[in-house]
């Protein structure tokens, strides 16, 4: 199973360049940010100081969207990177939630989504693209050896299908093992359906972990509390197919839509922050299921299932009070669990071949 880290890109970006190095001393082989361009400093300046300081990290927004680039800018953005630094990058893409809501837009529909991953990874990878009316571009600048893998962020059921026939890579925004058993199966089901290989999509699950002492009431209540918000993010992408398919819906698990009941309203202003105040709604047993959290024991545990349901990637959200604990917590004793072999420690240690 491979590793990566999840940040946002809050001022100053010399501290999400710190994090990311940190990262990859203790194996993680991957680095995420958030892709907001209102909510956040803008990612793709960071990347290139984070791969001119990391070695073999490779990194990539969870998510970017269609709607806020225009699609050959994009590409011609993660190619310059991927010139630069030896193809280190992978595109994370999807409707752009917080992104396009709060510049006061509406996400972008699945059509776009599909249309943009097959500019985006042409253009990057060294092919031409259509543009549209008729207008057919190459960039004349890249490389024989250029690629980009795409990978798609899904839940619902339409998204689930199409990841499984067009994306390189599927993202799971949750660590709920019986939603990703049914949602992996979807998207391999897709695949295969569309003469894919279903093994060749890969599949990454990112969510909070947060490491604690003991399995005592109060370390889990804390730990809960720095994760709550998680609930509250993925609670607005179930309210969106709440409102497409319906509460009881066939196509959307009861697991997804009871828990949203209680959502009264929510302020993009605190997005992905452990101080949300528009969570409260989120009760204990689907931060349990939603997110990774508890002793070094119970996380390994848990990733030994995901695991087996098909998970190459875990991608650790790092928002909460204690980054620098779980990046060196999960190089000391998670990592090298999942992957064998000790990898790192307090403060670093030597990344894994």
């Amino acid at each position: 199973m491979d590793f990566g880290l999840v940040l946002q890109t809050d001022p100053p970006a010399a501290q999400v360049i710190s994090l990311m190095k940190r990262a990859e001393r203790n194996g993680f082989r991957y680095g995420w940010t958030f892709d907001s361009a209102v909510l956040w400093q803008e990612p793709f300046v960071i990347y290139s100081q984070i791969l001119a300081n990391t070695q073999r990290l490779i990194v990539g927004p969870m998510v970017t969207n269609p709607g806020t680039r225009t699609w050959e800018v994009t590409a011609s953005t993660f190619a310059t990177l991927n010139d630069m630094y030896g193809n280190r990058t992978v595109c994370g893409i999807g409707r752009g939630d917080s992104a396009m809501r709060v510049a006061g837009r509406p996400p972008n529909t699945l059509a776009r989504i599909s249309a943009a991953m097959k500019v985006i990874r042409a253009l990057a990878s060294g092919e031409e693209a259509e543009l549209g009316e008729g207008t057919t571009v190459r960039f004349p600048w890249i490389g024989a050896d250029a690629r980009l893998p795409v990978w798609m962020a899904a839940y619902g059921p339409k998204a689930l299908k199409m990841a499984g026939e067009e994306a390189d890579g599927f993202i799971l925004q949750l660590a709920d093992p019986y939603l990703t058993a049914t949602m992996v199966k979807t998207v391999r089901d897709a695949a295969a359906a569309a003469g894919r290989d279903p093994d060749a999509v890969t599949v990454c699950v990112a969510a909070p972990a947060y490491l604690t002492e003991d399995d005592s009431p109060a370390a889990l209540a804390h730990a809960r509390e720095q994760c709550r918000w998680f609930g509250g993010m993925v609670g607005n992408h179930v309210a969106d197919l709440v409102a497409r398919y319906g509460e009881h819906s066939d196509l959307v698990p009861e697991a997804l839509t009871e828990y949203i009941k209680a959502r009264a309203g929510y302020d993009y202003s605190h997005h992905g922050r452990a101080d949300n105040p528009d969570t409260a709604f989120v009760p204990d047993d689907i931060v349990d299921r939603f997110c990774v959290i508890g002793t070094a024991e119970q996380h390994i545990a848990k990733l030994r299932e995901l695991k087996a349901l098909g998970v190459d990637q875990f991608a650790v959200y790092d928002m909460h009070d204690a980054r620098e604990r779980v990046i060196d917590g999960y190089g000391a004793t998670v990592i090298p669990a999942l992957r064998g072999g000790r990898i790192g420690g307090p403060g670093g240690g030597v990344p894994q071949p």
